[in-house]
């Protein structure tokens, strides 16, 4: 038995070593916009194999998985002492959520987990599950992480198990190791997600993006994101949400829209990445999508983008919840570079990388949407009509 026992075991973990140690691959050709990447960069089998078994013979003879790993996703990110770290929401097979943090030296491949996960404090009413945390490095000096923390509704019935009070948890940390758990934002909405935080000060107080809802599912009146500001972190409260990117009919974003990561400052303006979603015959289909804010009023949409930026494509359409992606994370690097971080389908992370020249050019010189097909006829007249005049 031992000698079977050993033999598993190597094999499980030169798996797990060529897994991520596989090198990834720019696919071609590109849109020009960004480039997507063959492989994802973090899924569940990236989680060590000393997590999901009890390597001790004596309690695990036949090496049996202990604790599985559903879907490494919706993942925050930040570029700290040289690495690219990913704060994973990473799911149980319990399907409760928790994080943990995965550097790489190169942004691309060669993901690794830490050898434990981000050790949560609770609040007093604790939360049943945790997930998709934004990582924003404040000017303050913190690394905050902000989180929807879920709790079952109180209101609900005994027969209903699925109504639930989602709400914005916060944490900070100044080494991703040691979390300090403030308390819940407050905002006069009846639930948040995807609550964000800006990486400056506005007006000498904290920005926050918000996604006002009125349920737990639902967007309802309260749809779109919102901007607000709160005196202090250690005890959030936003009085006013001002919505700055509201839902539209027959857009992608028509059924829900939320920021995604805290936003880039470029020298001209604040770009954004958000998701919108729409209803289908198949279900909710979720993408992103892009805008651009005013440097200075950051209420002030001065760009966006027609449709969808990035979409679920070939395998990344098939997971959890099918014909999804969703980011809460991208890099800056130094040189321009920007990693986009990206979850399918609520199973796996991806990459892809653009530079911000790029992105302010597709920003800027993308047309706006006209919200009629007649409009779209008029802007594709427009685009054929300069193309053809260029071969006379």
């Amino acid at each position: 038995m031992t000698e079977q026992f050993n033999l598993r075991l190597s094999q499980l973990e030169q798996d797990w070593l060529q897994l991520v140690i596989k090198e990834n691959y720019k696919v071609e050709p590109s849109n020009g916009i960004y480039h997507r990447y063959q492989n994802p960069v973090i899924t569940a089998a990236h989680a060590p194999v000393f997590w999901r078994y009890d390597l001790d013979p004596k309690t695990n003879p036949y090496l049996m998985e202990r604790f599985g790993i559903n879907a490494a996703f919706n993942a925050g990110a930040i570029k700290w002492d040289g690495k690219y770290i990913l704060a994973v929401r990473t799911e149980g097979l319990d399907r409760k959520s928790f994080f943990a943090i995965a550097e790489s030296p190169n942004g691309i491949d060669n993901f690794r987990f830490w050898d434990y996960p981000i050790n949560l404090p609770e609040t007093a009413a604790p939360d049943t599950n945790v997930y998709d945390m934004r990582l924003t490095q404040h000017e303050d000096g913190w690394i905050y992480g902000l989180f929807c923390t879920e709790r079952r509704d109180p209101e609900a019935p005994i027969h209903d198990q699925s109504m639930a009070v989602a709400a914005c948890g916060i944490a900070r940390t100044k080494d991703l190791v040691t979390w300090e758990r403030l308390p819940d934002l407050k905002t006069s909405s009846a639930q948040q997600r995807n609550v964000v935080l800006h990486p400056e000060f506005v007006d000498g107080k904290y920005g926050l993006y918000t996604r006002p809802q009125d349920s737990f599912i639902n967007a309802g009146t309260g749809g779109g994101i919102g901007f607000g500001l709160t005196a202090s972190m250690e005890n959030a409260e936003v009085g006013e949400e001002k919505i700055i990117d509201t839902k539209q009919y027959h857009t992608v974003y028509e059924a829900k829209n939320g920021q995604g990561p805290a936003p880039i400052k470029t020298t001209e303006g604040w770009l954004h990445l958000a998701h919108g979603v729409r209803n289908t015959a198949a279900g909710l289909r979720y993408v992103l999508y892009m805008f651009m804010t005013d440097l200075h009023d950051l209420t002030k949409v001065i760009y966006k983008p027609a449709g969808y930026f990035l979409a679920p494509e070939g395998e990344e359409r098939v997971g959890d919840v099918s014909n999804v992606v969703f980011s809460n994370g991208w890099i800056l690097d130094n040189d321009g570079t920007v990693f986009i971080y990206y979850a399918s389908s609520d199973t796996r992370m991806h990459v892809a990388t653009s530079t911000v020249d790029k992105l302010l050019d597709y920003v800027k010189y993308t047309p706006a949407d006209g919200l009629r097909s007649a409009a779209s006829v008029k802007t594709l007249y427009r685009i054929i009509d300069k193309n053809k005049s260029l071969n006379k």
